[in-house]
């Protein structure tokens, strides 16, 4: 079985233009060393190739920023003659008559971004002007004048004296009637919950000792601990001491 024989250099600069005209693209080196070998063109030679292109004027290059760019189209005039030795003339032609297609779709879409761009700019326009409109309609009755530069003084102090009025309320919050009743039906639930708990101590208490009678010293000990003494009772509420004690705080404010 015979040994496949390689491409010449030849058949590969026809291959890596095949590359560009196909693609209508730009491309890096690294791009082109992976393209290569779909071609037929091993990857360590794709950078000589290439740069034999370069040096005939086949594909150009450029510098945009830190990278380097190649790129060829069929339909530049320089390229064409060559070419055709290259590729043969129907190829050729073929190769030119997509380019041209290409040409068209992307005027095409840079016409519709034009429109675009147009349309957005002529919005913008007409936005600009109703603010413009509108801020002059704003400035009526707003210019500069004596009568102005009084009302806004005034109005500056009636907000000065609203605020100390209300730093000064904030004083007579807890004499507030509507806070004072909050206050009072917080120490009333306050008081049913204390009561209903020391409730459950006592039946607690009871459950433990018709349980565990013999364990009676050693629950008395326990109880003393956590503070359930002797005097250990449910809570005395009376709504009045509460009013006694709002009116002899109010009595007592300056």
């Amino acid at each position: 079985m015979s040994k496949r024989r390689g491409l010449s250099l030849e058949e590969k600069r026809e291959k890596i233009l095949q590359i560009f005209y196909e693609s209508q693209d730009f491309f890096l080196l690294k791009e082109l060393e992976k393209l290569g070998p779909k071609k037929g063109v091993i990857t360590q030679s794709v950078k000589d190739v290439v740069q034999s292109l370069v040096d005939d004027d086949l594909v150009s290059k450029d510098k945009i920023g830190t990278s380097v760019y190649f790129w060829s189209l069929p339909s530049c005039a320089g390229n064409q003659g060559p070419l055709i030795s290259y590729l043969g003339k129907s190829t050729m032609e073929a190769l030119v008559l997509g380019a041209g297609l290409h040409f068209v779709l992307s005027t095409q879409k840079l016409r519709n971004v034009q429109r675009k761009l147009e349309s957005d700019l002529e919005n913008s326009k007409k936005k600009f002007v109703e603010l413009v409109d509108k801020r002059n309609e704003l400035k009526k009755g707003r210019e500069e004048s004596d009568e102005r530069e009084t009302a806004l003084a005034e109005l500056k102090a009636i907000e000065l004296k609203h605020n100390e009025l209300k730093e000064e309320m904030v004083q007579y919050a807890d004499n507030d009637p509507a806070a004072f009743e909050a206050l009072k039906k917080a120490i009333e639930v306050a008081h049913g919950a204390a009561n209903r708990w020391t409730d459950n101590i006592f039946t607690l208490r009871q459950w433990c000792s018709n349980n565990f009678p013999e364990a009676k010293e050693q629950l008395e000990h326990m109880y003393k601990e956590i503070g359930i003494t002797d005097d250990f009772d449910y809570v005395e509420f009376s709504p009045a001491a509460i009013q006694i004690c709002a009116v002899g705080d109010e009595e007592g404010n300056p």
